[in-house]
Order: C-alpha cells, then structure tokens, then sequence
C-alpha cells in the first residue's frame, strides 16, 4: 500500500492534480480521502454559532479520527468515513464504507502541517499556485457550490483564509517530497508523481 499526502492552499488545485494523477491508474486501486470529510461535528451548534468558526484553522479538523482511519487502511481494514455538508457546515449522520486499495490519497489544505498525520504518508506533495489566482477559485466555488454570498466569502478569506494560509498551509510547503506548480497543467510533475507510483508498487500502468 502506499499512503499519498496531497496539500496546498485553497483554491490551489489539489483536486486537479490528484485528478491528473489518478487518470491513467485503476479505478480499484485507488482510494481518494478528503481532509475536508474530516472537519468536527458540529451539529450540537446553531448555523449562526457554525459561520464563526475558522474552518482554516486545525483544530477545526478530527485528526485524530482521520489518523485512526489511515493506520486502519494500512492494516488491511475497511472504515466509515464520515461525510461533511458545506451548506450546513456540520458532519452528517451517514458515513461512506471505504476499502483499503493499494494506493490511498489524501488531500486537503493541511494535511502536511499535522507531524502525526505527515509521519503516514509515503509521499508528500505541495501544491502552489498564485494567491490572486486561489481567491478567483475560492470566491468561485464558495459562491457556486457551496450557497455562499460574495460578502461572507471575502470577509472569510481576509480573517481565516490569509492568515491561517500564512501561518500553518505555506510553512507545511517544506516537508513536500515534491512541489507542483498549479497555476496551468504540469504534465512533467504529474507524470513523475506517476512514474514514482508505478516504481514503489512495482507495477507499470500506463
């Protein structure tokens, strides 16, 4: 098995990348678990009391449970991995059974500031891309996907987003094995992280 950190600032393009990598590989070889699945239940708070919280921030992320899962994974076990409503912003009560497959990625903005969760990995990855660039993203996908407004958004980014960026996702940057640039498709790095795949498990896909 081999257990593949993919981190990088919101907005970068995590979910590209590990798109890009994953696309050549066979589907039941790999399993992809996000960060994100991981954020602490919070439905004992009102949607107001849930806006507040600084979900850039790591104690906003079960990480413990999230090492558990992994440590799990790698001994041959299947788990229940929790699912998580952005327009609810709180766990949900169904859960996803989720199999142990040969190569396991998981991605999310600070999976390589955790030194416990870090410690798992077989290969860190870091993700950068302009931080002009990860706002047009960010402002995006929150107001598309997630039901937000432009006002919540901005103000979001500009007191957890930056800052949280500054002080925990960029210096996690120097535990990456590798860093991809992000702000176009980087066949070079994505065809390495795939080569370096198919060398650990000894087993050439193309």
């Amino acid at each position: 098995m081999l257990i593949i950190g993919i981190a990088g600032g919101t907005g970068c393009g995590k979910t590209t990348v590990v798109n890009q990598i994953v696309d050549r590989l066979p589907e039941d070889e790999v399993c992809i678990i996000s960060q994100d699945s991981y954020y602490n239940d919070l439905s004992h708070l009102t949607k107001e009391e849930r806006s507040k919280v600084n979900f850039d921030h790591p104690n906003s992320i079960d990480f413990d449970l999230l090492i558990s899962h992994l440590k799990q994974l790698r001994k041959g076990e299947s788990i229940d991995k929790p699912m998580y409503s952005f327009v609810e912003e709180t766990r949900l009560d169904e859960t996803v059974r989720t199999h142990p497959k040969k190569v396991i990625i998981v991605e999310g903005i600070l999976v390589l500031s955790n030194p416990m969760l870090r410690n798992l990995f077989d290969i860190k990855i870091f993700v950068h891309a302009d931080s002009d660039e990860r706002l047009i993203r960010r402002l995006q996908r929150d107001i598309r996907e997630r039901g937000h407004d432009l006002e919540k958004v901005l103000t979001r980014y500009q007191t957890a987003v930056k800052p949280m960026h500054q002080q925990f996702i960029e210096p996690s940057k120097e535990f990456a094995d590798i860093i991809i640039p992000n702000n176009h498709y980087n066949k070079v790095a994505v065809d390495m992280v795939r080569t370096i795949i198919n060398n650990k498990l000894g087993k050439p896909w193309d």
